[in-house]
């Protein structure tokens, strides 16, 4: 039995400058067959998109990642862009006919500057980041997508901050390993 497809779109506007994403890219899924990684940024300059060929990566793959920063409870722009433009009613918009993802999985893959203690009712955000993703929940639903409980690490701060929340560096190292375990033991189940 072959393994499934994975297409991992990492969005970061500046992955280089990035201490945790490219770290991610790199060590949790740049070494797996299966995998197809890309740094959406690079490949859509401008915002300038390639519906055609987006919707073809996903159709050709089974599982979708989105891996980025949590940026004001959402993701980065580009990411709002590529699903406004590549998402199209007949391609993806199940109540319009569009099934072509229908069956697939979405999973998240969040980084965040923030304590995991602050996303929580009274806590400084007031809500769990469960709670802030369910835009992206529902439009996996309504794209026919499997939704996946997200992989998150929290407290992701330049390394030169002064905060003893930082993430250390072995945690992200840590983090990359378990994120690539987890893609490589993946089953459409």
């Amino acid at each position: 039995m072959s393994k499934p497809r994975i297409l991992v779109n990492v969005f970061h506007p500046d992955i280089e400058s990035s201490r945790c994403n490219k770290i991610l890219m790199d060590t949790a899924v740049g070494e797996l067959e299966n995998v197809t990684c890309r740094d959406v940024y690079s490949e859509c300059r401008d915002f300038k998109i390639n519906v055609k060929h987006e919707q073809k990566l996903l159709v050709d793959h089974d599982l979708i990642v989105f891996q980025h920063p949590f940026y004001w409870y959402s993701g980065p722009s580009l990411l709002k862009e590529w699903e406004d433009k590549v998402l199209e009613p007949d391609f993806a918009f199940l109540p319009a006919g569009g099934d072509q993802l229908k069956g697939k999985h979405w999973l998240t893959v969040l980084t965040t500057g923030a304590r995991k203690d602050v996303y929580r009712s009274g806590g400084l955000y007031n809500y769990t980041i469960s709670e802030l993703l369910r835009p992206f929940q529902q439009t996996a639903d309504i794209c026919g997508l499997k939704w996946l409980p997200p992989l998150v690490i929290y407290s992701v701060l330049p390394e030169d901050s002064e905060s003893y929340f930082n993430v250390t560096n072995e945690e992200i190292s840590n983090f990359a390993n378990t994120y690539k375990e987890y893609l490589d033991e993946y089953t459409m189940e």
